[in-house]
């Protein structure tokens, strides 16, 4: 499943798997797992075994179908490095990103360590392409080692989402981390976000010269609260490291 994506940071949604299983307090409200659970059991619907993990290979090629370049989410129903999904299959994953060069792909996980382990093996010493992007979650200051693992990865194209930002990290090293998205949890049980955690990261960001993204306040539906901070939405974008090639296309 491939579509136009109404989150604010991405242009589409790529979902070569489905489903996951929680490992931190990020994931206890865990909106894809709320959606896909609504259509659990309904035979014939893609979410017909609601949350569960679930490999598709049918839409491994799909990005090659879309000529027009995009900012791809990849796997936005999932997590790529899930414990159970088969490193060939990884591999299959990213073979269609390394092919389809004219989008940007955008890979988020919460397992920062396999990611590492999984992109040594894959690309050596080499640089990983400009145009996949390696991001990593954290929701609080107990998980910000994944920022660690992130760094390590050879690539200038790293991100972080604080999303949703459960409690104050505090001082981080944002070096070679080139975009921070913060936002607070939506849905019916959504925890509150305080000011100070999300202007402690954003003063750090502008000192880095990271750029700087606030996604939503959060509550009951993600624009419950808006988007404004201190009366201004931050939009903040890494063009510096989107590639030459696709830039003034990405801006059209």
């Amino acid at each position: 499943m491939g579509q136009k994506s109404e989150i604010e940071w991405t242009d589409a949604t790529w979902n070569p798997v489905t489903g996951c299983t929680k490992i931190g307090p990020g994931c206890d409200n865990c909106y894809a797992e709320r959606f896909a659970e609504r259509w659990r059991g309904i035979a014939g619907h893609p979410y017909e075994q609601g949350f569960d993990l679930r490999l598709w290979p049918s839409r491994l090629e799909q990005p090659k179908r879309w000529k027009k370049p995009r900012m791809i989410f990849v796997n936005s129903m999932s997590d790529l490095f899930h414990k159970d999904i088969p490193p060939d299959y990884i591999d299959e994953v990213f073979d269609v990103m390394d092919s389809a060069s004219w989008h940007v792909f955008q890979v988020l996980t919460k397992r920062s360590s396999l990611m590492l382990k999984y992109l040594k093996r894959r690309y050596g010493n080499q640089l990983i392409p400009s145009h996949i992007w390696l991001g990593v979650s954290v929701e609080d200051r107990a998980h910000i080692g994944r920022i660690e693992h992130l760094r390590q990865i050879n690539t200038d194209a790293r991100f972080v989402s604080f999303e949703p930002l459960l409690g104050g990290v505090g001082s981080i090293d944002l070096t070679g981390i080139a975009w921070a998205i913060v936002g607070g949890e939506s849905g019916p049980r959504a925890r509150p976000m305080c000011y100070e955690w999300v202007t402690a990261i954003r003063e750090q960001c502008v000192a880095s010269g990271t750029a700087f993204f606030f996604k939503q306040w959060g509550g009951a539906r993600p624009k419950s609260g808006g988007r404004e901070l201190d009366g201004v939405e931050w939009n903040g974008f890494p063009w510096k490291i989107v590639p030459h090639e696709i830039k003034s296309e990405l801006i059209k």
